[in-house]
């Protein structure tokens, strides 16, 4: 009877734990966000406390104020830097002519359309391919919701003064004191548990904190590749470098990530090359494109991510994709960015606290 009692309470207690979280979900953001950072900033804290000179060395509060000033150094360097490349390339979009977009692919269209009439002849359209390529380009390069877009960012500029303040003092105290967030979700822990969460928390760090630095080196890496490509076949410096910056965020998900950022880059490369003919110069730089991004790809597949995912994940492709495919249709695309990180943590505890199920000590076999 108590040890019924007792888990009525350790349920309620989880249940009420739970809806804290979600009534306090801001603050639980800005708390996994400076989690994040601590990690990625965590070996500059390290090496800046190995220097001495003589019998002097930087305090760990000294230590974690330069590590923070650095990071948030290169965020905003980062933002400086592109930002205005961005809002420069979308207000020249907004201001394509769309019919001229279609006129210059007009050829190709009607040769698809003519294909698809041969093979469906008692087909009925209510328009033709043209129109709805001409209606469905005209929503994309819409200047009003680009205008949108942009009036949202500024009505959140308050929130984002908050949250920046938020995590820049959760953060500087979680590079501080590197166990004070693994103590915090200690206390929580019944005492007969503590040992295991111990472990289960130091793999955790250990794998998450190589993932975030081996993500943010792979983008890095990514829109180096994919400017230099682009600018080498014929594109400006700063669209080459505006589109591998979009390519570079969306290649954090994985198989679904390359495609879009592919798609996407080529796209923005046709439509600011309109005044080209189609045959004798557009379809050769779209087709050069294609030859950049799949390069890239190629290096991003051999190189990057068999690093990355080979120090963090320790699990098969096809297990990883999988997760990609449950998290995507729970959460979308937030959901795909977030599967890998999230997926590794649920493994660790697993093995700390189910290891004696058949499944879950082959799927945390490698950890």
């Amino acid at each position: 009877m108590n040890k019924t009692i007792r888990y009525v309470l350790y349920s309620l207690g989880f249940v009420l734990f739970v809806f804290v979280l979600w009534y306090f979900r801001n603050i639980v953001v800005y708390v996994l966000i400076s989690a994040v950072l601590s990690l990625i900033g965590r070996p500059v804290v390290e090496l800046l406390g190995k220097l001495k000179y003589k019998n002097f060395h930087l305090p760990n509060t000294l230590s974690a104020a330069i590590t923070l000033l650095f990071l948030w150094t290169v965020f905003f360097t980062f933002f400086r830097v592109f930002i205005p490349l961005v809002i420069q390339q979308a207000n020249q979009l907004s201001t394509i002519d769309v019919q001229k977009l279609v006129d210059s692919i007009n050829g190709p269209i009607e040769w698809a359309e003519g294909i698809f009439n041969r093979y469906n002849p008692d087909s009925i359209h209510s328009s033709s391919l043209q129109e709805y390529i001409t209606n469905k380009m005209a929503s994309l390069l819409n200047l009003g919701m680009i205008t949108n877009f942009f009036g949202y960012v500024a009505s959140i500029l308050g929130n984002f003064v908050i949250a920046l303040f938020s995590v820049t003092f959760i953060t500087f105290f979680f590079l501080k004191d590197e166990k004070l967030f693994a103590n915090a979700i200690i206390m929580l822990i019944p005492t007969e548990y503590e040992e295991e969460m111990k472990r289960a928390l130091r793999s955790v760090r250990h794998l998450l904190g190589r993932y975030f630095i081996g993500i943010l080196v792979q983008i890095t890496c990514i829109i180096i590749l994919i400017t230099i490509g682009l600018t080498i076949v014929g594109l400006s410096f700063k669209q080459g470098l505006v589109i591998g910056l979009f390519v570079g965020i969306l290649n954090v998900i994985p198989y679904v990530g390359p495609i879009a950022g592919a798609v996407l880059g080529i796209s923005m490369g046709v439509i600011t090359h309109l005044s080209m003919d189609f045959s004798s110069q557009l379809l050769p730089l779209m087709i050069y494109m294609l030859l950049v991004f799949i390069s890239v790809q190629i290096i991003d597949n051999v190189v990057f991510q068999p690093i990355i995912y080979s120090s963090s994940v320790h699990a098969h492709p096809l297990e990883i994709f999988i997760v990609l495919l449950v998290a995507g249709s729970l959460g979308g695309i937030i959901g795909m960015i977030l599967a890998i990180p999230g997926y590794t943590v649920l493994r660790v505890f697993a093995k700390e606290f189910f290891n004696n199920f058949k499944v879950v000590k082959k799927l945390t076999e490698n950890i």
